[in-house]
């Protein structure tokens, strides 16, 4: 019986460090979590990327169904073939900031960011597109179902982003601006339907690339106990 009880505490323990550590795995992760716009010439293994879509597909959704599609190019003449107008799409994305006001973190970061929003989808090596069911109309919803499939999307966007920190990759986000998703689609031929919320371009970080400095923020002064 003592031997038994003995046991069955050693396993507990076991089993409460394993979760303390990977409690840490996850803090650390989401640490490491930067964005990269420049990329090695190093090849993504095919089971990395498995295994970071596969943490995609664990996040919630509202349907259970995970309505969710990953279009994963490789391929530099697929990537370009995709991509299309989007060369152009990030020449007057940087003018319209140009005009903003900034301080002067955000300008350091924009003027890094904005000359980079094609090269990095085109020279990642590897570029996933992920795509989600939309029932409805998205910007004039008649019932809260229209909403639910973009927001889903996003929670799986964001443990692609955690993963990739995990995996050691780096990864640069862009959202497609007016009606450019919808030639994307056409090219990589999405189903009606689908909605390509954003880019990914998913890679090993270049040797030597510095990170633009971040604002500190203090979360206990985001933090709001019973009220604001």
């Amino acid at each position: 019986m003592f031997s038994f009880l003995f046991y069955a505490i050693i396993s507990a323990k076991k089993k409460t460090i394993k979760k303390e550590e990977d409690a840490m795995d996850f803090y650390e992760a989401v640490q490491r979590r930067r964005t990269v716009r420049d990329f090695a010439e190093k090849k993504v293994p095919d089971k990395v990327i498995t295994r970071i879509l596969e943490a995609g597909l664990k996040a919630p959704t509202n349907d259970h169904l995970r309505q969710w599609e990953f279009v994963v190019l490789r391929d530099a003449r697929s990537i370009e073939t995709a991509l299309g107008q989007v060369s152009e799409k990030a020449g007057r994305d940087a003018q319209a900031l140009a005009g903003r006001r900034l301080n002067d973190r955000q300008r350091r970061m924009y003027a890094d960011a904005m000359p980079k929003q094609y090269r990095m989808l085109s020279q990642s090596g590897c570029l996933i597109l992920p795509f989600y069911k939309q029932n409805g109309d998205l910007l004039q919803p008649s019932a809260l179902q229209s909403l639910n499939g973009f927001a889903a999307v996003w929670c799986c966007i964001e443990n692609i982003l955690l993963a990739a920190a995990a995996e050691g990759l780096g990864c640069a986000l862009r959202i497609p601006t007016g009606e450019e998703w919808k030639f994307v689609a056409g090219r990589v031929g999405a189903p009606e339907g689908y909605v390509m919320p954003c880019y990914l371009a998913l890679g090993y970080p270049a040797e030597g690339i510095s990170y633009p400095e971040q604002e500190q923020i203090d979360p206990v002064k985001k933090i709001h106990l019973e009220r604001w």
